[in-house]
């Protein structure tokens, strides 16, 4: 649901002797590169009743369409820093922009569900080559004095992304320009991808790490099987009838887990740069973090299950559906542009506050949506995005601040792909039941049914995310 950064708070970047005349013609292009992911995310949430009408998708070609994306963004983000750090973030920026505008032409004219999926987990390490390079190059090209007025339009660029992902997903899906359907959503990424590959070429300037870190291929490959052997068994189990192959590579999960984690700590031992910083684990602080943010981005399931209930169930259009959404998007938005200043008063109880405000806005979503308060859905769904957006830019900052600053990237990197991996097991684990919930042939209180209880599965982990961020120190170390 977010394309930040990872290892990209480094100490030793190579930064330009003056100052790059360009950087303010540079930033809208890097900009542009956080924005498209962020934006594709949510016009396909959108369309996914179109895609499974117009390709005859099984409700788990739906969810992967979603988690195949944020597994494959978990696993290569990391790797895609440090390639940006080994051979240069403008070269990385422009490789990943045209990868994704590429893997967006592959959606768009997908024939049929698999390849879609395969689409989408082009799109997803395409984007882990391109995203980390923004943050990075913002940090490159801009003095300490401008940097701040910077990254505040880095941050903005989330929120807007989500409020034109609402509108302009249900226009294009309900419009059908040049006769399309669902396949605009993707095709309007190239457009959006050429103009910041031409402006990349234009105004960016190249930067790279003095001492970029090695790439740790094994533990890509160790990590991947972990999440596909979690992930796939999650989804196709039960359209399967859990055979017992699907049962046996959910329990090979936590064994390649074991192998991984034991991959991680020979490559430490022996000098190499492993992808994920075990010894970070031993910061009780930090571990906290990384489950509060797994509970908080397993919420990427209310996109799918929302719009769901609201094609399928309710009979809303696209561009309905899209507008019904907004003022969940709209107080993201707002509450993004302030939580800084509530995040330097409150601390890390900035986090709290916003579970807090998660729980109640999503509490009384389900409580509209059941009945019981019927007018009181855009109440639920601003102070939901409210909650949403005073989370998302506060959590790595506070978690972040009882690490050793020497470690900031690795840690940040660790959060951001603990964000993904929330987001891939959302879909598959809360997904899931509310597609079995909703039964072979559901009617509008099915679907009302199978999303309230799959809405309150997220409550209960937004709960736990709050009660855990009570054990965050008061105020985070500088």
């Amino acid at each position: 649901m977010t394309s930040e950064t990872t290892e990209t708070l480094q100490l030793h970047d190579t930064r330009p002797a003056t100052v790059d005349p360009r950087r303010w013609l540079a930033l809208p292009v890097l900009l542009t590169g956080a924005f498209l992911p962020i934006l594709d995310f949510n016009v396909v949430n959108l369309a996914l009743p179109a895609i499974r009408d117009n390709l005859g998708a099984t409700a788990s070609e739906v969810q992967f369409v979603i988690s195949a994306y944020a597994a494959t963004y978990a696993v290569f983000l990391i790797t895609g820093g440090r390639l940006g750090d080994l051979l240069g973030r403008r070269r990385m920026f422009l490789t990943g922009v045209a990868g994704f505008t590429i893997a967006s032409v592959l959606c768009g004219v997908a024939w049929s569900p698999d390849v879609l999926v395969a689409g989408r987990i082009l799109q997803g390490l395409t984007a882990t080559v391109m995203a980390p390079q923004v943050l990075a190059s913002i940090r490159v090209l801009f003095p300490a004095a401008e940097q701040g007025r910077a990254l505040g339009f880095y941050g903005a660029t989330f929120g807007l992304a989500n409020i034109c992902g609402q509108v302009l997903g249900g226009v294009l899906v309900s419009a059908h320009p040049l006769g399309l359907a669902w396949q605009a959503i993707f095709l309007i990424n190239v457009p959006i991808g050429l103009a910041a590959f031409i402006g990349g070429l234009l105004f960016l300037t190249d930067s790279r790490a003095e001492h970029a870190q090695r790439l740790d291929i094994g533990g890509v490959i160790l990590l991947s099987l972990t999440l596909g052997f979690l992930v796939y068994p999650l989804i196709e189990g039960r359209e399967s009838s859990w055979p017992a192959w699907i049962v046996a590579m959910l329990l090979a999960a936590p064994l390649m887990l074991a192998a991984f984690v034991r991959f991680e700590a020979r490559l430490k031992a022996s000098g190499g740069d492993p992808l994920v910083a075990l010894h970070l684990l031993r910061n009780s602080d930090f571990v906290i973090g990384l489950v509060m943010a797994l509970a908080f981005y397993m919420l990427s399931s209310f996109y799918l299950t929302f719009a769901i209930y609201l094609q399928s169930g309710l009979h809303f259009s696209p561009l309905a559906a899209g507008l019904a959404t907004l003022p969940f998007a709209t107080g993201f938005f707002v509450s993004s542009l302030v939580s800084s200043l509530v995040m330097q008063w409150l601390g890390a109880r900035t986090l709290t506050v916003g579970f807090a405000l998660q729980v109640i806005g999503f509490g009384v979503v389900m409580l509209s949506v059941s009945g019981t308060l019927p007018q009181s859905l855009e109440f639920g769904l601003i102070c939901g995005g409210l909650g949403f957006g005073t989370v998302m830019p506060s959590v790595i900052k506070a978690v972040i601040g009882s690490i050793d600053p020497r470690h900031a990237g690795l840690a940040s990197g660790m959060m951001i792909s603990t964000f993904q991996i929330g987001a891939a097991l959302g879909v598959a684990v809360i997904g899931g039941v509310f597609y079995s919930l909703l039964g072979p042939h559901p009617q509008a209180d099915d679907y009302a049914h199978a999303f309230t209880v799959a809405l309150g599965c997220n409550v209960a982990l937004l709960a736990l995310g709050g009660w855990l961020s009570l054990w965050l120190p008061r105020e985070p170390s500088a």
